[in-house]
Protein backbone atom coordinates (compact mmCIF):
# COMPACT_ATOMS: atom_id res chain seq x y z
CA UNK A 1 0.00 0.00 0.00
CA UNK A 2 0.93 3.49 -0.98
CA UNK A 3 0.52 6.49 1.28
CA UNK A 4 -0.95 9.62 -1.16
CA UNK A 5 -1.63 13.22 -0.99
CA UNK A 6 -4.83 13.26 -3.45
CA UNK A 7 -6.19 16.82 -2.13
CA UNK A 8 -3.31 19.93 -1.96
CA UNK A 9 -2.58 23.31 -3.38
CA UNK A 10 0.05 25.39 -4.08
CA UNK A 11 0.19 29.01 -4.13
CA UNK A 12 -1.06 29.10 -7.37
CA UNK A 13 -4.31 28.49 -6.04
CA UNK A 14 -6.31 31.83 -5.09
CA UNK A 15 -6.36 30.57 -1.93
CA UNK A 16 -3.55 29.00 -1.47
CA UNK A 17 -0.18 30.21 0.30
CA UNK A 18 3.14 28.05 -0.18
CA UNK A 19 5.28 26.71 -3.23
CA UNK A 20 5.58 23.75 -4.62
CA UNK A 21 9.06 22.73 -3.13
CA UNK A 22 7.84 23.75 0.65
CA UNK A 23 4.99 21.25 -0.35
CA UNK A 24 7.34 18.50 -1.69
CA UNK A 25 9.56 18.95 1.27
CA UNK A 26 6.29 18.67 3.54
CA UNK A 27 5.58 15.22 1.40
CA UNK A 28 8.42 13.58 1.58
CA UNK A 29 9.09 14.40 5.95
CA UNK A 30 5.85 12.87 6.68
CA UNK A 31 6.59 9.62 4.63
CA UNK A 32 4.33 10.02 2.21
CA UNK A 33 5.02 7.85 -0.83
CA UNK A 34 3.38 10.37 -3.30
CA UNK A 35 1.69 13.76 -3.84
CA UNK A 36 -1.05 15.18 -6.00
CA UNK A 37 -1.09 19.20 -6.33
CA UNK A 38 -4.63 20.17 -6.89
CA UNK A 39 -4.72 23.78 -7.60
CA UNK A 40 -8.46 25.71 -8.06
CA UNK A 41 -8.51 25.63 -12.28
CA UNK A 42 -5.00 25.83 -12.70
CA UNK A 43 -2.43 23.14 -13.65
CA UNK A 44 1.04 24.57 -14.18
CA UNK A 45 2.42 24.25 -10.18
CA UNK A 46 1.31 20.99 -10.09
CA UNK A 47 2.58 19.58 -13.62
CA UNK A 48 6.53 21.24 -11.70
CA UNK A 49 5.54 19.09 -8.47
CA UNK A 50 5.07 15.93 -10.82
CA UNK A 51 8.04 16.75 -12.62
CA UNK A 52 10.25 17.38 -9.51
CA UNK A 53 8.84 14.57 -6.93
CA UNK A 54 11.55 12.00 -7.88
CA UNK A 55 14.27 14.61 -6.28
CA UNK A 56 12.26 14.25 -3.18
CA UNK A 57 11.60 10.54 -3.15
CA UNK A 58 8.01 10.98 -4.34
CA UNK A 59 5.73 9.84 -7.21
CA UNK A 60 4.25 13.09 -8.31
CA UNK A 61 0.89 12.77 -9.23
CA UNK A 62 -0.15 15.73 -11.70
CA UNK A 63 -3.98 17.37 -11.07
CA UNK A 64 -6.39 19.58 -10.59
CA UNK A 65 -9.33 20.96 -8.80
CA UNK A 66 -12.01 21.95 -11.20
CA UNK A 67 -14.98 24.06 -10.61
CA UNK A 68 -17.48 22.59 -12.59
CA UNK A 69 -20.81 24.31 -12.66
CA UNK A 70 -22.17 21.94 -10.09
CA UNK A 71 -19.07 22.20 -7.84
CA UNK A 72 -15.60 20.98 -7.69
CA UNK A 73 -14.60 18.15 -8.88
CA UNK A 74 -10.86 16.49 -8.97
CA UNK A 75 -8.94 15.58 -12.06
CA UNK A 76 -6.46 13.32 -10.50
CA UNK A 77 -3.72 11.78 -13.07
CA UNK A 78 -4.72 14.78 -16.30
CA UNK A 79 -1.95 16.58 -17.41
CA UNK A 80 -3.71 19.53 -19.18
CA UNK A 81 -5.92 22.35 -17.50
CA UNK A 82 -9.50 21.49 -17.59
CA UNK A 83 -11.77 24.56 -17.64
CA UNK A 84 -13.76 25.64 -15.06
CA UNK A 85 -17.82 26.29 -15.36
CA UNK A 86 -18.39 23.24 -17.64
CA UNK A 87 -21.77 20.82 -16.46
CA UNK A 88 -20.62 18.39 -14.27
CA UNK A 89 -21.00 15.82 -16.75
CA UNK A 90 -18.98 17.15 -19.28
CA UNK A 91 -16.55 17.75 -16.20
CA UNK A 92 -16.07 13.94 -15.83
CA UNK A 93 -16.18 13.24 -19.41
CA UNK A 94 -12.83 15.71 -20.32
CA UNK A 95 -11.46 14.44 -17.03
CA UNK A 96 -11.55 10.97 -18.69
CA UNK A 97 -10.32 12.07 -21.79
CA UNK A 98 -7.62 13.64 -20.68
CA UNK A 99 -6.59 9.98 -18.94
CA UNK A 100 -7.09 10.68 -15.46
CA UNK A 101 -9.89 10.09 -12.54
CA UNK A 102 -12.64 12.28 -11.49
CA UNK A 103 -12.79 12.21 -7.48
CA UNK A 104 -15.55 14.33 -6.08
CA UNK A 105 -14.41 16.08 -3.00
CA UNK A 106 -16.28 17.66 -0.15
CA UNK A 107 -19.20 16.26 -1.39
CA UNK A 108 -22.14 16.99 1.06
CA UNK A 109 -20.26 20.83 2.34
CA UNK A 110 -21.84 23.36 -0.27
CA UNK A 111 -20.27 25.70 1.78
CA UNK A 112 -16.92 24.63 -0.13
CA UNK A 113 -18.81 23.95 -3.64
CA UNK A 114 -19.89 20.45 -2.72
CA UNK A 115 -21.51 18.94 -5.79
CA UNK A 116 -24.00 16.99 -3.69
CA UNK A 117 -26.53 19.80 -3.48
CA UNK A 118 -26.34 20.38 -7.14
CA UNK A 119 -26.63 16.91 -8.59
CA UNK A 120 -28.62 13.86 -8.31
CA UNK A 121 -27.26 10.76 -6.19
CA UNK A 122 -27.21 8.89 -9.90
CA UNK A 123 -25.29 12.04 -11.07
CA UNK A 124 -23.21 11.63 -8.45
CA UNK A 125 -22.18 8.09 -8.76
CA UNK A 126 -20.51 9.04 -11.87
CA UNK A 127 -17.02 9.93 -10.30
CA UNK A 128 -14.58 7.28 -10.06
CA UNK A 129 -13.99 7.50 -6.33
CA UNK A 130 -15.34 10.05 -3.34
CA UNK A 131 -13.32 11.82 -1.22
CA UNK A 132 -15.04 10.53 1.87
CA UNK A 133 -12.62 12.14 4.78
CA UNK A 134 -12.09 15.43 3.89
CA UNK A 135 -9.22 17.09 6.91
CA UNK A 136 -10.68 20.31 6.85
CA UNK A 137 -13.92 19.92 7.42
CA UNK A 138 -14.94 21.36 11.12
CA UNK A 139 -17.23 18.29 11.98
CA UNK A 140 -17.44 14.69 11.11
CA UNK A 141 -20.79 15.23 9.63
CA UNK A 142 -20.45 15.55 5.58
CA UNK A 143 -17.63 13.22 6.01
CA UNK A 144 -19.67 10.35 7.01
CA UNK A 145 -22.22 11.20 5.21
CA UNK A 146 -19.71 11.18 1.73
CA UNK A 147 -18.80 7.63 3.35
CA UNK A 148 -22.10 5.89 3.30
CA UNK A 149 -23.36 7.36 0.23
CA UNK A 150 -20.00 5.87 -1.17
CA UNK A 151 -20.71 2.44 0.17
CA UNK A 152 -23.84 2.69 -0.85
CA UNK A 153 -23.01 2.71 -4.64
CA UNK A 154 -19.79 0.67 -4.06
CA UNK A 155 -17.50 3.41 -4.84
CA UNK A 156 -14.01 3.51 -4.29
CA UNK A 157 -12.93 5.58 -1.45
CA UNK A 158 -10.23 8.41 -0.54
CA UNK A 159 -9.34 11.14 1.64
CA UNK A 160 -7.23 14.61 1.15
CA UNK A 161 -5.96 17.54 3.62
CA UNK A 162 -7.40 19.86 1.17
CA UNK A 163 -3.98 21.73 2.84
CA UNK A 164 -3.74 25.15 1.78
CA UNK A 165 -0.19 25.78 3.67
CA UNK A 166 2.76 23.33 3.56
CA UNK A 167 2.18 21.85 7.08
CA UNK A 168 -1.04 20.28 6.86
CA UNK A 169 0.55 18.21 3.55
CA UNK A 170 -0.52 14.50 4.61
CA UNK A 171 -2.54 15.70 7.64
CA UNK A 172 -5.25 12.98 5.54
CA UNK A 173 -4.32 10.52 3.37
CA UNK A 174 -5.44 7.69 0.91
CA UNK A 175 -3.91 4.08 1.16
CA UNK A 176 -3.54 2.84 -2.37
CA UNK A 177 -2.93 -0.93 -3.43
CA UNK A 178 -0.67 -0.75 -6.53
CA UNK A 179 0.38 -4.55 -6.57
CA UNK A 180 3.59 -3.98 -6.12
CA UNK A 181 4.01 -0.77 -8.61
CA UNK A 182 5.18 2.38 -8.03
CA UNK A 183 3.69 4.58 -10.57
CA UNK A 184 1.18 7.64 -11.40
CA UNK A 185 -0.80 4.94 -13.38
CA UNK A 186 -0.67 1.94 -10.79
CA UNK A 187 -1.88 4.68 -8.50
CA UNK A 188 -4.68 5.55 -10.34
CA UNK A 189 -5.82 1.86 -11.11
CA UNK A 190 -5.36 1.18 -7.92
CA UNK A 191 -8.32 3.77 -6.81
CA UNK A 192 -10.33 2.86 -10.01
CA UNK A 193 -10.31 -0.70 -8.55
CA UNK A 194 -10.87 0.72 -5.14
CA UNK A 195 -8.27 -0.96 -3.39
CA UNK A 196 -7.98 1.72 -1.10
CA UNK A 197 -8.51 2.79 2.57
CA UNK A 198 -8.27 6.27 4.27
CA UNK A 199 -5.97 7.67 7.51
CA UNK A 200 -5.36 10.70 8.82
CA UNK A 201 -7.19 13.07 11.29
CA UNK A 202 -8.91 16.87 11.28
CA UNK A 203 -6.63 19.75 11.06
CA UNK A 204 -7.28 21.60 13.92
CA UNK A 205 -9.75 24.62 13.91
CA UNK A 206 -7.53 26.91 14.35
CA UNK A 207 -5.02 26.32 11.61
CA UNK A 208 -8.44 25.24 9.16
CA UNK A 209 -9.43 29.54 10.34
CA UNK A 210 -5.84 30.73 10.03
CA UNK A 211 -6.23 29.11 5.91
CA UNK A 212 -8.97 30.31 5.27
CA UNK A 213 -8.33 34.07 6.68
CA UNK A 214 -4.97 34.14 4.81
CA UNK A 215 -6.51 32.75 1.66
CA UNK A 216 -8.99 35.58 2.11
CA UNK A 217 -6.47 37.95 2.29
CA UNK A 218 -4.51 36.74 -0.62
CA UNK A 219 -7.83 36.98 -2.88
CA UNK A 220 -8.53 40.72 -2.33
CA UNK A 221 -4.26 41.26 -2.85
CA UNK A 222 -4.76 39.73 -6.17
CA UNK A 223 -8.17 41.54 -7.44
CA UNK A 224 -6.73 44.81 -6.05
CA UNK A 225 -3.34 43.72 -8.03
CA UNK A 226 -5.34 42.61 -11.24
CA UNK A 227 -7.59 46.18 -11.34
CA UNK A 228 -4.61 47.76 -10.97
CA UNK A 229 -2.39 46.01 -13.39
Amino acid sequence: MLSVELHAHSALSHDGRDPVDLLLEQASAVGLDAIAITDHDEIDASLEAAELAPEYGLIGIPGIEISSSAGHVLGIGVDERIPPGLAYGETIERIHEAGGIAVVPHPFQSSRHGVGAEVSRDELARADAIEIYNSRLLTGRANRKAERFARSRGLPMTAGSDAHINEMVGQAVTRVGTRGERSVEAILEGVRGGRTSVAGKRTPWRISFRQAGGGAKRRVKRRVASFFG
